[in-house]
């Protein structure tokens, strides 16, 4: 457009010269300016016209990229010109080659995640006989380290186990009066091996309350808090598991621990994905995925998660189940 602005005030501005410097024509200068004024104005309002008119397959475009879904190239806006029919079969050409590789990835991904939930169910059969012989030979010394060894394997199969149901939770979710005390020994029961292990003893406290909300998926978040309580426990250490109502009559269940702490310039990003801190790298079992699942579980559930700590003074995790479960309310 530039361009052709220069070339058209170029081209007047030459025939300006031509009429005013050729001795056989006799122009007076108003006469020129009158001229000018009126060629100037009849080529704005084409220029503006054109532009109108030319202009409208783009800003019906830009208004269809603000609602794209999944069948934006079936609404691309009508083409007038040429140049815009071109860009709509080049659009619709990317948009089907677009979807057809996205198929195929999601093809494999289903195939994946479904050979991944039946290689879990597997391998838990031998798992579960492995437990049997443990549980009936704990008069064998060595057996105490090796229920502790089994008790870790046992737990990221299980992690893995949910991560492959967590696309599905809105599916898998149960509201029903879930008392903490229950929910709480059984995990405790759960990794009371590896407890027995690094001689780490659990103080209850406050737990005669009841919530409501899912039991499978809110042991699962309880879980990984505890797991990370555990695993960065000191030999004999405590871990606190405490719950308190809030003046608003929420629910908070608390789980604090001994461990090193983490530093200020780490708390932001201890519930990403991956990460594993100074801590984790030291004791090199650390995945950066424990955190993270408890996160997004929580937060399809309505449960708020959050962490306090202090370099050297323990950590404590808190989950606040909330009055009126959001989750739930927007299914309905």
């Amino acid at each position: 457009m530039k361009s052709w602005l220069f070339f058209f005030l170029l081209s007047l501005l030459a025939a300006d010269l031509l009429l005013l410097l050729d001795p056989g024509i006799v122009v007076k200068i108003s006469s020129l300016v009158y001229l000018n004024v009126l060629i100037l104005i009849a080529f704005s309002i084409f220029v503006f016209w054109r532009c109108r008119k030319e202009t409208v397959y783009m800003r019906r475009l830009v208004k269809l990229e603000g609602e794209a879904d999944s069948d934006w190239h079936e609404a691309l806006p009508e083409s007038e010109f040429a140049r815009d029919e071109m860009v709509n079969e080049l659009l619709k050409d990317a948009g089907m080659a677009f979807s057809k590789r996205l198929s195929e990835v999601r093809s494999r991904t289903v195939v994946q995640g479904e050979y991944t939930t039946a290689w879990v169910h597997e391998v838990k059969a031998p798992l579960t006989a492995m437990k049997l012989l443990i549980d009936a030979n704990q008069g064998i010394p060595v057996m105490r380290r090796i229920d502790a060894e089994w008790l870790r394997v046992f737990l990221l199969v299980d992690q893995q186990l949910y991560i492959s149901r967590l696309p599905t939770l809105e599916q898998d979710y149960v509201l029903e009066s879930v008392p903490l005390k229950s929910m709480v020994t059984a995990e405790v029961r759960e990794l009371m091996s590896w407890c027995r292990e690094k001689n780490i003893a659990l103080e209850l406290d406050g737990l005669d309350r009841i919530v409501v909300t899912d039991l499978k998926w809110s042991r699962f978040v309880f879980r990984q808090v505890l797991t990370n309580a555990v695993k960065y426990s000191p030999l004999d250490g405590t871990i606190t598991v405490k719950a308190r109502v809030e003046n608003t009559g929420q629910t908070i269940l608390s789980v604090k621990d001994e461990g090193p702490g983490i530093p200020d310039h780490e708390m932001p990003r201890i519930f990403d994905k991956g990460f594993t801190g100074g801590a984790g790298r030291i004791q090199n079992a650390a995945t950066g995925l424990g955190l993270y699942l408890a996160k997004t579980v929580a937060e399809k559930m309505g449960i708020a998660l959050s962490a306090f700590s202090e370099e050297n003074q323990g950590t404590k995790v808190e989950m606040a189940f909330p009055l009126e479960n959001e989750f739930e309310r927007i299914r309905k």
